[in-house]
């Protein structure tokens, strides 16, 4: 006997379901700590800014697990939205995907919850939900990185505009509210960041401190 339409539709509710979880835990293995510990180095989260991300890493490890980890994040981004798109699954399937890696990274399951501040990984997600979206994440962090050295204003400011070019982009609404969602989370995780610079005292890229 053929399945019914009702059967059908909650089999693929529930294999979306299960994929949006798995997304999270893609998003929850944290490249910071893991290629630190596979090359021999310290925790980052204990030291420095204590953020285990591809900046922290710089500065307290070099260059290479600086590269490995800034990768490593950007991968698991992209990786399950690349995915669910190639596997055509519903829009709302490949938003969802995409915000729950973002939060793995955030607040990972497998390391107390303590995780990056996310611009990284939201890179990766932006690029996975459309190509021109993440290079205009990344245009836009050059160009303001380049004029001010610093680091986080530039995040901030493409990660601002993101929700704008997704709109005009015309990307569909699943897509344009999940990354209004991971914006929000940005600012919420940068909120020190923001507090130095509106002090004057944040550091500026190339400099100490």
């Amino acid at each position: 006997m053929l399945d019914s339409p009702d059967h059908f539709h909650s089999n693929t509710d529930v294999r979306t379901t299960l994929y949006i979880l798995a997304s999270y835990f893609i998003g929850s293995l944290s490249a910071a700590i893991l290629i630190c510990r596979a090359l021999g180095k310290g925790d980052p989260r204990q030291v420095g800014s204590g953020n285990p991300g591809a900046t922290n890493v710089l500065r307290a490890f070099g260059k290479l697990p600086a590269v490995l980890t800034l990768v490593g994040d950007v991968g698991k981004g992209f990786v399950p939205v690349w995915l669910a798109t190639a596997l055509n699954l519903p829009v709302y399937a490949i938003a969802g995907a995409g915000l729950s890696a973002f939060l793995g990274h955030l607040y990972p399951i497998f390391f107390a919850f303590r995780g990056g501040k996310g611009v990284a990984t939201l890179i990766g997600v932006l690029g996975g939900y459309d190509w021109r979206l993440g290079l205009a994440f990344i245009v836009t962090w050059l160009v303001v990185a380049a004029v001010t050295r610093y680091s986080s204003l530039a995040a901030l400011v493409a990660t601002a505009l993101s929700p704008i070019i997704a709109l005009v982009l015309g990307l569909p609404l699943p897509l344009c509210g999940a990354v209004i969602a991971m914006v929000a989370a940005v600012f919420w995780r940068h909120r020190a960041n923001i507090q130095r610079l509106l002090a004057g005292t944040e550091g500026r890229i190339g400099k100490p401190g």
